[in-house]
């Protein structure tokens, strides 16, 4: 599986500078490429390496490395348009803008936590500092690795290529039921509440408000120290409860199981359209897509068997005799179902129900959902 590790360069002032006239160097002969590959309709590599090597090497006094990989930086950047369906349009690439390096131009010494990367002016070897997590996965460092620079400092996000475990043998399953006000509810009834997310949402959304109406220097200085912490903080939490799931799943040898919630995003802006005005924020804060690759991912990396299943009526639907009505969901938070009177949280029912359909699927092998899969055989587990 790859990863991406991030550390944080701690280069000298003359270090400093280095880097950035490295940057703005290749940034600037990635705008000249990106001209040649415009005027002559030339945007395959083999081409464009052949049209502009020799002129971009000459004129920008770069290694021939870092031409390489000028040239692939406007290659990647036009294939994206073609990919995305979009009409081409000349690409202008930002003067501090992120270079990739290979390990022809940079490499790593994780014992001594020194890199060294070529500059203008040579190879520069430049202490560097990280989380515990990423300075472990540069062992696995493999291929690329992008220099970028963000609020007066210098990074690297280093591909890592860390070998996968094997996936133990399945015991039971544990289903997964992700919401808006309980980030995620088990089918052992562990419920991982969304209020201190919703609390943080709230105060950031008050503070930005005031500072904004203050209008003064001092206000957005303090605006843009803000920038960018609300979604830090949701990244840390949905990484911190991806990984309490995926080793409560691998302690019990369980598989997991959850929601497909492809084209979610298109239903969540239609519902917003009827909610009040203070509730849409909220909605729209749901980041369920990132929890949701970050359980694959952890999944893979600590050898546990996931599986997606259609999410359609299983919070609806009764996870003790599966009879199914709008009614049975008596609120946000309350299920009594009408058919056998069994009484529920909402959530814990629909992880129920996520549970027996993810066993259902690894049973049988298909894309199970509550309007395919048999009541009998969904009562019974398999």
């Amino acid at each position: 599986m790859k990863l991406t590790a991030k550390i944080k360069l701690l280069p000298n002032p003359e270090q400093h500078q280095a880097l950035m006239a490295t940057l703005v160097r290749a940034n600037d002969a990635c705008n000249f490429v990106s001209e040649g590959a415009w005027e002559t309709k030339r945007f395959k590599q083999f081409d464009l390496h052949k049209l502009v090597y020799y002129s971009t090497k000459e004129r920008f006094e770069l290694s021939a490395q870092m031409v390489v990989r000028c040239i692939a930086k406007v290659v990647d950047a036009y294939r994206l348009d073609k990919n995305r369906g979009d009409a081409r349009v000349q690409r202008v690439f930002r003067p501090t803008g992120a270079i990739a390096y290979d390990s022809r131009i940079l490499s790593f010494k994780p014992a001594k936590k020194t890199v060294s990367i070529w500059t203008l002016g040579g190879r520069e070897t430049i202490p560097y500092v990280g989380g515990q997590h990423h300075e472990d996965l540069l062992q696995y460092q493999q291929g690329e690795a992008d220099l970028f620079y963000r609020k007066g400092n210098f990074y690297l996000l280093a591909t890592c290529d860390i070998p996968d475990e094997e996936t133990s043998e399945i015991n039971g399953m544990l289903g997964i039921d992700m919401g808006i006000v309980n980030l995620a509810t088990d089918s052992e009834g562990e419920v991982f509440s969304g209020a201190n997310v919703e609390a943080t949402r709230q105060w950031y959304q008050k503070r930005r408000a005031v500072l904004q109406s203050a209008g003064t220097r001092s206000s957005k200085r303090r605006l843009k120290k803000l920038s960018g912490k609300q979604a830090k903080f949701q990244t840390n939490t949905n990484h911190v409860l991806s990984k309490s799931i995926v080793l409560k799943a691998k302690a019990q040898g369980f598989a997991m199981a959850i929601e497909d919630l492809a084209g979610i995003s298109m239903l969540v802006r239609k519902e917003k359209k009827r909610l009040r005005h203070s509730q849409r924020a909220k909605h729209s804060n749901w980041s369920y897509y990132q929890l949701r690759s970050f359980l694959e991912y952890k999944s893979v990396l600590y050898g546990v068997t996931l599986t997606t299943i259609d999410p359609a009526y299983t919070s609806r639907t009764c996870s003790v005799c599966s009879h199914c009505e709008k009614a049975n969901r008596k609120s946000q938070a309350e299920f009594r179902c009408k058919s056998c009177g069994f009484q529920s949280g909402a959530d814990l029912n629909a992880s129920q129900n996520i549970k027996k359909l993810g066993l259902h699927q690894v049973a049988y092998g298909a894309e199970s959902s509550l309007s395919g899969a048999s009541p009998r055989a969904l009562a019974g587990g398999v």
